[in-house]
């Protein structure tokens, strides 16, 4: 077999597996998604903000959703207030050496939220020490809480609201769909909140 056959297995195999998760989106995780979707246009109506966070791919998936609200997704529309959690270095750094690693969104939560806030806390494995921790103040605050999570995203999933998993056990493939998640959410923004 060639190189190029290889390639070409490799790549469609992760396309199906990749269109098969968003099958499973449909069919098992959609009514959450518009929970947790409703939950952040509830409370971006009531003039509250989101806070979000994550590690690795999902700081990043964080971060996009952040801008998105703050700027815009598809349609003109007012801004909203929303903070990625992930982006302040000075705040990352001196949290991380201070306090410990675990403590680093957690810190950030109980000076930045208030009651009737979101946290919008993200992990793919749903055990990552400072997302947990992270969720637990803001459920202190009084804030409510959303998780972004895989299969077996456990303890997570728990720990908040609302749980939003995503039917897949490879990294790469819940990634992909918390992302269209987010954009998700963005579009009832723009139809529900504008």
């Amino acid at each position: 077999m060639s190189e190029t056959s290889n390639t070409t297995i490799l790549l469609t195999t992760s396309i199906r597996e990749h269109l098969q998760t968003f099958e499973s989106l449909v069919e098992t995780t959609l009514p959450d998604i518009e929970r947790s979707g409703r939950l952040i246009c509830d409370a971006l109506q009531a003039g509250r903000k989101i806070l979000l966070c994550g590690n690795g791919g999902s700081a990043a998936d964080a971060q996009h959703i952040a801008a998105e609200l703050i700027g815009r997704y598809e349609k003109p529309r007012r801004s909203f207030p929303a903070i990625a959690l992930t982006t302040d270095t000075s705040s990352l750094t001196a949290l991380s050496n201070d306090f410990g690693f675990a403590d680093v969104f957690a810190r950030q939560v109980i000076g930045l939220a208030q009651s009737g806030d979101v946290l919008v806390a993200i992990s793919t494995s749903g055990k990552s020490p400072n997302i947990l921790r992270a969720v637990e103040k803001a459920r202190e605050t009084g804030c409510q809480t959303i998780a972004l999570t895989g299969a077996g995203g456990e303890p997570l999933a728990s720990a908040c609201d609302i749980a939003v998993i995503v039917p897949a056990g490879r990294t790469s493939r819940v990634q992909e769909a918390h992302i269209t998640i987010g954009h998700l959410w963005c579009e009832m923004i723009d139809e529900l909140c504008a």
